[in-house]
């Protein structure tokens, strides 16, 4: 009997300890559906079975919005390229930032948890007495992801308007102006701020104002403050309840009190992400 349980120990201890990779890659795939991005390309290095599961479709749809198909539609000019690629290319290439609308919008997804971003440039907009030089000008800026932003030296009459048709994931979203009091530039390699047109913004507040075509509106105040730093102001939230309805947005800032002027303001664009992303003004 002692010889007999001698034996049956002798062949457990032979036997061969499971190992990570002796994991079904199906199985792999499975665990990592449930997992952020980032966990995923961290397995993704363990071996042989996490790296295969982590180019598995089913994984990365499951982090793509709910109408990726629509938003590569709209964003991307190689659409049959990018459509017949794997699902893990697609969600990269969304991450990276995206230009579109000939250069007046940039769209990008948050690669830890999908989160879609919209950035609408000055020149996307309709701004009240653009084409007057005494009034506005469009200047060159570094500090604009378009390189360009819409500089008002003086008016009566503040107005910009802008609207935008897309297709949003299910959620909640904030709206923002991206603003700048004063008008910076490089002097001997150091950055400086030209505040000499700005006035007029602490006697009355910027009236800010969205619209949605089903039926959400949101109206907030703020006067314009602290010169020399770029905000974004918020204007407010909406709410999206079916991804896979176009919804037509619209948005304004306006001071219209014509008893002062008001300048030295630039309007850099207009900034769309899921609510509680980071913090405006």
């Amino acid at each position: 009997m002692g010889a007999n349980l001698s034996g049956g120990v002798t062949d457990v201890e032979g036997m061969g300890q499971p190992r990570l990779g002796d994991i079904p890659e199906s199985c792999v795939a499975l665990v990592l559906m449930y997992m952020d991005p980032p966990e995923i390309c961290k397995l993704a290095r363990l071996n042989r079975a996490f790296r295969g599961a982590s180019w598995a479709d089913f994984v990365w749809e499951a982090k793509l919005p709910a109408n990726y198909r629509f938003i590569v539609d709209k964003v991307f000019h190689e659409k049959s390229m990018v459509k017949n690629s794997g699902k893990r290319d697609i969600y990269t290439k969304l991450c990276r930032s995206i230009s579109f609308d000939d250069g007046t919008k940039e769209f990008w997804l948050d690669k830890n948890n999908g989160g879609i971003h919209l950035l609408i440039a000055s020149k996307a907009l309709s701004i009240t007495g653009i084409d007057d030089r005494r009034y506005w000008n469009f200047i060159a800026s570094d500090e604009s992801r378009f390189q360009t932003v819409a500089y008002l030296q003086q008016t009566w009459w503040l107005e910009v308007n802008g609207e935008f048709d897309f297709q949003f994931p299910l959620g909640k979203y904030s709206l923002f102006f991206r603003l700048h009091l004063g008008r910076s530039n490089k002097r001997l390699g150091r950055r400086v701020c030209n505040s000499e047109h700005v006035h007029g913004w602490n006697i009355k507040p910027v009236k800010f104002e969205l619209t949605t075509s089903n039926g959400q509106r949101a109206v907030s105040e703020h006067y314009l403050d602290n010169p020399g730093n770029w905000v974004n102001y918020h204007v407010g939230d909406f709410v999206v309840d079916n991804p896979h309805a176009l919804i037509k947005i619209k948005y304004s800032m306006t001071q219209i009190d014509c008893t002062h002027t008001k300048g030295g303001v630039c309007v850099d664009s207009v900034l769309i992400h899921p609510s509680g992303v980071g913090k405006g003004h």
